[in-house]
């Protein structure tokens, strides 16, 4: 399904393959396209992936989607962002079901991403659930089983560190890495582009025949929406080091150079980016960084310094 033609009502459990329903939740809007696609999985005992925002409408949504015999066993969350995970702790309040992910909002960064937290860098105001904690934490390929159906946990940081896949059969509930209708958002400190890189390298190898993703419709052509993600960040750091070579800049400016149609309201999520792309293009030592690593710091290209 094109991205334009993606459109199912809100609130409505449709079926969209044998033991799996969507469910969209009623937030729409520029990082979340139609809303959040919160996935019920099984026909008896009943797996919730990705229950969505704190919205009353979307509970009730869930909850009535449930038939004769059915009840949900288990709450999947792929990431702790507000339009994801925050609706978790009603729904498990309201059927007993266990929240099962990768760990709270901090879980998963890396050692650089840390420094930069430690440094009082904060989200950029892209709505990390900051209350988020599982009931359980799932390690990498942790595999749970339901009743009739059975998924395995892939930690695959870059959207955010806590994120993860669940590969059902032979297909992948993808959240917020891979989608049809846009680039995932990358913003530090959680944000993390060469961890992003990593995952979609994984789960290009891993060969799902669609994915399911936390927005839009189902990507089904993995591989080649992967190569293109891929491409568009190899296209965007080349972007960066083409623009630094008139002199040092900070990632705001760079932003304003490189994002000429964006609409102003999108830059400071637009500077977000490109300092994910600088740290990770610090870190492999092709840029620096003064006075250190940072949303104010100004960069250069290495080879001047």
């Amino acid at each position: 399904m094109e991205a334009a033609t993606f459109d199912p009502p809100p609130g409505v459990a449709e079926v969209v393959a044998d033991g799996l329903r969507r469910l969209l939740a009623p937030n729409p809007g520029p990082m979340t396209f139609r809303g959040t696609n919160t996935y019920l999985l099984g026909n008896r005992g009943i797996a919730v992936i990705d229950p969505g925002p704190d919205n009353p409408a979307h509970l009730a949504a869930i909850l009535g989607a449930l038939g004769p015999g059915q009840a949900i066993s288990h709450i999947l969350v792929t990431h702790a962002h507000r339009d994801h995970s925050p609706l978790a702790r009603r729904l498990s309040a309201a059927t007993d079901a266990p929240v099962l992910a990768f760990g709270d909002a901090q879980a998963g960064r890396s050692a650089v991403m840390q420094d930069l937290a430690a440094s009082g860098m904060a989200g950029g105001g892209e709505g990390v659930d900051i209350e988020f904690s599982p009931d359980a934490v799932l390690q990498d390929k942790t595999v749970v089983a339901g009743d009739g159906w059975e998924v395995t946990a892939l930690w695959t940081p870059g959207h955010m560190g806590n994120h993860l896949c669940f590969a059902w059969t032979d297909t992948v509930f993808s959240g917020d890495l891979v989608m049809d209708w846009a680039t995932s958002l990358i913003s530090p400190p959680d944000g993390d582009v060469a961890a992003f890189r990593a995952s979609c390298r994984r789960l290009r190898a891993h060969g799902p025949r669609r994915l399911w993703p936390g927005h839009g419709a189902p990507v089904d052509d993995p591989a080649a929406r992967i190569d293109w993600l891929m491409a568009h960040r190899e296209a965007r750091e080349a972007q960066i080091l083409a623009v630094l070579e008139a002199g040092p800049m900070s990632p705001n400016e760079l932003a304003l150079a490189i994002y000429r149609d964006t609409v102003p309201t999108l830059l400071p999520a637009a500077a977000r980016n490109v300092l994910a792309h600088l740290a990770d293009l610090a870190s492999r030592g092709v840029v620096t960084a003064s006075p250190r690593l940072g949303p104010s710091a100004v960069f250069d290209l290495a080879r001047r310094a």
